[in-house]
């Protein structure tokens, strides 16, 4: 089992920044960050592959950075530029064997 440990989502203008964290209980193959806005699908943000290469979404690409740290089993999501649209909960994904969530965590943007 991975148990997942979200933190950083909150209420932000547009334009700013938060950043997210995701801790793993255990070492896993690949994280990822996804999110889910209100009446939509969950969606990929940005992850890492099993052999350390990154994805993003094309919505995000050059506003949000992933990161990790592997001593930790962290990921972090750094969010800049942040756009109305970026509302959503962002839940933290880990691979090991199977998929394991966290439970989320949420960001608003507005005004």
């Amino acid at each position: 089992q991975v148990q997942l440990v979200e933190s950083g989502g909150g209420l932000v203008q547009p334009g700013g920044s938060l950043r997210l964290s995701c801790a793993a209980s255990r070492s896993v193959f690949s994280m990822g960050w996804y999110r889910q806005a209100p009446g939509k699908q969950r969606e990929l943000v940005a992850s890492f592959t099993s052999s350390g290469m990154t994805n993003y979404a094309d919505s995000v690409k050059g506003r949000f950075t992933i990161s990790r740290d592997n001593a930790k089993n962290t990921v972090l999501l750094q969010m800049n530029s942040l756009k109305p649209e970026d509302t959503a909960v962002y839940y933290c994904k880990a691979y090991l064997v199977k998929d394991f969530w966290g439970k989320g965590t949420l960001v608003t943007v507005s005004s």
